[in-house]
């Protein structure tokens, strides 16, 4: 798949490194990046391949993503604003809907709408050097790619209604405290570390790692009991699995399991 904004490379087996690519706006969101993101995203909902494991990065080390960009946007109707908007409406479902694993590798700036798209992911690694800021009051608009909702889950309403209201920039170090990155790593580092992690995920068997997101991002909006339900529903699902036959198998027969997705 080619895309005007995207990067798509395979690093490790199963893997999909997605670079945002627009290094000369700092990968700023636009249309264009957004249609791109529903498109890619939507489609490996569909069809993931042998896709089993997500990476979003930003292009140089300069910027993940340093939101909206404000030029396209710069003497834009209400109506026209409106319509754009839909459009990184949809983006956010995508991200959030896709079953297949996804992790931000934040490599630089992660500003309002780039702050965003990295909080839609199953869980950010940063660099050291990378900052944050939720700056859209400060534009006289408030955060509408799902940072008032993502942000108060992974750090707590009081910290999210502090950093959302204030627009006050915050480090990786922060972030990391807050619970919003799971590790901090050193730029030259981020992106082996990531891929690690995916090659781990991606190793394991695909329909017990999609079904396990599944359990966790439901079930925590549904009560502890409901919740339990879920899971077992969730579980199920993977016991007639090939998958699940291999997995025994290869532990009895004291070798690598070799997971097929089914």
């Amino acid at each position: 798949m080619d895309y005007e904004t995207l990067i798509l490379t395979t690093p490790r087996a199963h893997t999909l490194l997605v670079t945002l690519d627009r290094p000369e706006a700092a990968n700023a969101l636009n249309t264009q990046l957004g249609r791109d993101m529903i498109d890619l995203f939507e489609g490996l909902a569909l069809d993931p391949g042998d896709v089993r494991c997500i990476v979003v990065t930003g292009q140089g080390t300069r910027a993940f993503c340093a939101g909206g960009d404000l030029k396209e946007r710069h003497g834009m109707t209400d109506a026209a604003w409106g319509a754009q908007h839909l459009v990184y409406e949809r983006m956010v479902r995508a991200v959030l809907d896709c079953p297949t694993p996804t992790i931000a590798a934040v490599n630089g700036a992660a500003y309002g709408g780039g702050c965003e798209i990295a909080a839609c992911m199953d869980f950010i690694y940063a660099a050291d050097t990378a900052r944050f800021a939720m700056t859209e009051a400060s534009l006289g608009i408030i955060p509408g790619a799902g940072g008032t909702q993502t942000l108060a889950r992974a750090m707590g309403e009081r910290r999210a209604k502090e950093l959302i209201l204030s627009c006050r920039p915050f480090t990786a170090a922060d972030a990391l405290g807050w619970g919003l990155l799971n590790a901090v790593y050193p730029q030259a580092d981020l992106l082996d570390a990531v891929l690690e992690t995916a090659e781990r995920i991606a190793a394991n068997a695909p329909v017990a790692v999609r079904q396990a997101k599944q359990a966790i991002g439901r079930g925590l909006s549904m009560s502890l009991r409901d919740g339990l339900a879920f899971e077992i529903e969730a579980y199920n699902r993977t016991v007639p699995t090939h998958d699940r036959r291999e997995g025994v198998a290869a532990f009895n027969e004291k070798r690598k399991p070799v997971f097929e997705g089914r």
